[in-house]
């Protein structure tokens, strides 16, 4: 089988020319009227071994990698519905004992923490914790899924919940010991995308990840729970332990582009 030449040489300016261009790129001379069709690789590769080879649909222009990017965050937007009903339903008269809050000393039942994380007593906390559950629940589950970040989510914030009774952590600045809100369960998914980013970057993956605003974010509802008095500091970092853990898992759930 011929082989197409290294170079041809332009005939106006002499210069050398890749074999493949009909046009020489110093002078505009026209060097052949076509270039040399490229082979296949049909000789380099079993014709079995091609028709095995799976074919991935190409990334459209907005795409990234791994991440569905046109996948609304229904899992994340059911999270923050949930806890706003519960808001509505403390407004209407129930108190929040009543609907799954956790007293301490008193209403220390297990249920209560599962419930605990999705009730609110302070609208400027569940603003800024359900805020960071749209921002990084959203991160997380256009990549991995509704799943994990359901479970992050109440995982973390049943953990939070858990250790806050195991230690019985009254509020640093005195008032009602109580357990309520996202604290746990948003800072568990701060700290999963956050172990899971990292990760990815040890593994050589380019992500351009903001770490400023995760750590303003994580800085902020730390904070929150050491100054709110619903807020329980052991409900924060019970979360933030739990979701670094979830985080090691995250992976398992990678978005695979489908084959056809």
């Amino acid at each position: 089988m011929s082989q197409p030449d290294l170079f041809v040489v332009c005939k106006n300016c002499g210069s050398e020319v890749s074999p493949y261009v009909t046009e020489c790129p110093y002078c505009g001379q026209r060097v052949r009227k076509r270039a040399p069709k490229l082979e296949r690789g049909a000789a380099d590769e079993p014709a079995a071994r091609r028709k095995r080879r799976t074919r991935l649909s190409p990334l459209r222009p907005d795409e990234i990698e791994g991440i569905a990017p046109d996948t609304r965050p229904y899992g994340t937007m059911a999270l923050i519905f949930a806890c706003l009903a519960l808001t509505v339903v403390v407004v209407a008269g129930p108190t929040v004992n009543d609907v799954g809050g956790i007293l301490l000393g008193a209403d220390e039942d297990v249920w209560r923490y599962f419930t605990a994380p999705f009730v609110h007593d302070s609208l400027g906390y569940e603003f800024v914790a359900l805020v960071t559950v749209g921002v990084f629940g959203t991160m997380i589950e256009r990549r991995f899924g509704l799943l994990p970040v359901i479970v992050v989510f109440v995982l973390a914030g049943a953990a939070g919940c858990a250790l806050a009774v195991a230690l019985q952590v009254e509020p640093l600045f005195g008032g009602v010991p109580v357990v309520l809100g996202a604290n746990g369960a948003a800072l568990g998914l701060v700290c999963a995308w956050f172990v899971e980013d990292r990760l990815a970057a040890r593994r050589g993956e380019e992500r351009d990840s903001d770490l400023l605003g995760v750590y303003v974010f994580a800085a902020l509802l730390v904070l929150l729970s050491l100054a709110v008095e619903e807020a329980n500091i052991a409900a924060a970092l019970g979360g933030a332990a739990t979701g670094a853990v979830l985080g090691l898992a995250l992976p398992l759930f990678t978005r695979r582009r489908a084959a056809y």
